[in-house]
Formats: C-alpha cells, structure tokens, sequence
C-alpha cells in the first residue's frame, strides 16, 4: 500500500512539472534605437510573460545574427527560429513581394494597411509552402528624397549615384535617370563620405539612423511609398513549442502589430522633426517633381503588373477593390 501511494505520488508531481523552458534567438535588422527594435523587445517581453517563462526571446540588433539578404534562408533552414526582415527585400525571389515598394500604389498609412490586407493571404500561401509563417508585420514612414543640392525635377537626378536597397529601388532610381547603387542601412555613411551615393530615398526614421545630415542637406517629403517589415517564424520551431508558448507568440505578435503601425506615425513625424533640428532643409516637392514621380510610378505600377503571375493580379484585385 505504501508503495503504491509513492507511485501517485511520484506521478503527480511528473505531471505537475513544469515545461522545460526554451530560448529562440531572434534577428532584428535596425539599430536598438529603431522603432521597428524598439517594437520587437517589447513583444519579446510579452512573450515572456504570457508563456510564464516557457519561452524566452533572446533579441540581437543590428543585423548581427543574418543580414536582411539572409534572413528569409535563415529562418527557413533553423539558423534562427524567429527573425525580421524588409519584405521588398525578398522581391528578387517572387515579384509579389514587391507590392509595398511600387511607388504611387500606397502613399498613406490608411493605404499601406489596406495594401497589406490584400497582400497577406498571398504572402501566407507563398511562405506556408516553404515551412515558415508570418507573425505580424508593421510599415516604416513613407519614403523621401535626400540630395546634397536642392532639386526641381527628375531631370536633376540625371547621372546622379543613388542608393538602392531591394530591386524596386533600383528601378526606381533608374527610371528617375539615376545610377543606383546597393547600399545597406549601416553602411549609408560609408558610401555618403566615400562617394559611392550622393543621394538617396529612404524614410526619415532612417535618415536620423545614418545622421543624414553629415552629408546632405536636402530631405523632399515626397511620401514615394511605405515599405513594411514582417515577422517571420519556423513553422516546424513553433509547432514544437508547447501551446502556452504557442499563444503567446500569437497574441504578442497581434499586439506588436497594433502597437508598430501607431509607432510608425508617430516615428514619421519625430524623424522628420529631428532632420529639422539637425539643419536639415525639409521640401515639400515642386510640382514638376510631384509629376515626374507619378510618371515614373505608373510605369513601375504597370511593370509589377505584367511582371508576376496569380500572386501579383490576386494582391492588386484585392486592393483595387
């Protein structure tokens, strides 16, 4: 009798065991004092708490775990489980991804969310079929111009070493008359100071990363497009976690999608302020320039159009509607 009141014993507290907790490393691209990081260690912190401790994120900045060209691979084949990357970046891959970056299709936060809306289901079937899954994606500021002299039209672009950072970009920059050059978002001062670029589109929250002001003095606020991150997971690494753990990524990544949208606005209007103290000349575009970049967008609008297959036609149908 003894022994078999050891045995309930010895079995319940098997079962009361806690479940041995679990620590992902997670890629975030931007610097710690990025909004898109600042974002990430706050879901990180959800995580934790709403697991009870089961799963821990340990976060790394900066692009130090992968590189944005190596994130969606990384993530893919368990180099990390969970990390964060510009979607536009995975445009040279499958052209559907390039939805957020063809500029004059979303030029808003209200049209950037409705462009993600119809973009997301066709994201979601693309990444299921190679064993990874979204957990949430937010927008960067809509993207400006940064010249070291000021600037009217397209025409004064013509010849001058623009930086590109995906394939759209670079079209951009070429259609505009521009020479592109790839340029990572650590590397811009770097290439301002060496002569590799001497103009750029980029957000304003990037351009208070890079100190812009060091080397331009020209930001025109022509709202080009809004870019968006997303967040990507292992399928195979979340469906091992237990379901406490699984539901916290999920809620944590619902909340962290809320709260990086209203970061985003809020982001615009501190990066630009800061360009301002900074002795920077913020623009708004002339009208032959305001022209020129609806040309240009219409053409790389029809572009993505006829560049893709299903995935491309399906986003812009639903967005259309």
């Amino acid at each position: 009798m003894f022994q078999r009141f050891l045995s309930v014993v010895a079995l319940a507290a098997l079962t009361a065991a806690p479940v041995a907790a679990e620590t992902w490393q997670m890629s975030a691209h931007d610097p710690d004092g990025n909004f898109h990081t600042e974002n990430i260690r706050q879901f990180a912190a959800d995580v934790a708490e709403k697991s009870g401790g089961a799963l821990t994120l340990d976060v790394k900045s900066n692009a130090v775990l992968l590189s944005r060209a190596d994130l969606k691979r990384g993530v893919q084949r368990g180099v990390v489980p969970i990390g964060e990357v510009l979607i536009s970046a995975l445009a040279n891959e499958d052209s559907i991804f390039a939805a957020d970056s063809v500029p004059i299709l979303a030029t808003d936060f209200d049209q950037a969310r409705k462009l993600w809306e119809a973009s997301k289901p066709v994201y979601e079937e693309k990444l299921a079929e190679e064993g990874l899954m979204i957990l949430w994606s937010e927008p960067w500021p809509p993207q400006g111009i940064y010249m070291k002299e000021p600037i009217e039209s397209a025409a004064d672009l013509k010849g001058v070493k623009f930086r590109a950072y995906n394939p759209t970009t670079a079209r951009f920059a070429e259609l505009m008359g521009a020479v592109p050059a790839t340029v990572a978002s650590g590397e811009i001062g770097q290439a301002f100071s060496t002569g590799v670029i001497s103009g750029m589109l980029t957000s304003p929250t990037t351009g208070v990363d890079s100190q812009a002001w060091d080397f331009v003095k020209h930001y025109y606020d022509v709202n080009a497009f809004i870019p968006k991150n997303f967040v990507l997971v292992n399928k195979a690494a979340f469906d091992a976690l237990p379901s406490q753990a699984q539901t916290a990524l999920t809620e944590a990544a619902a909340e962290a999608e809320a709260r990086g949208w209203q970061m985003a606005v809020e982001a615009t209007n501190e990066a630009t302020a800061k360009l301002r103290e900074n002795d920077m000349e913020v623009h708004e575009p002339s009208p032959t320039l305001t022209a020129d970049l609806q040309k240009v967008g219409q053409t790389m609008v029809d572009e993505w159009a006829q560049s893709g297959g299903e995935g491309v036609q399906a986003i812009l149908e639903a967005y259309r509607k």
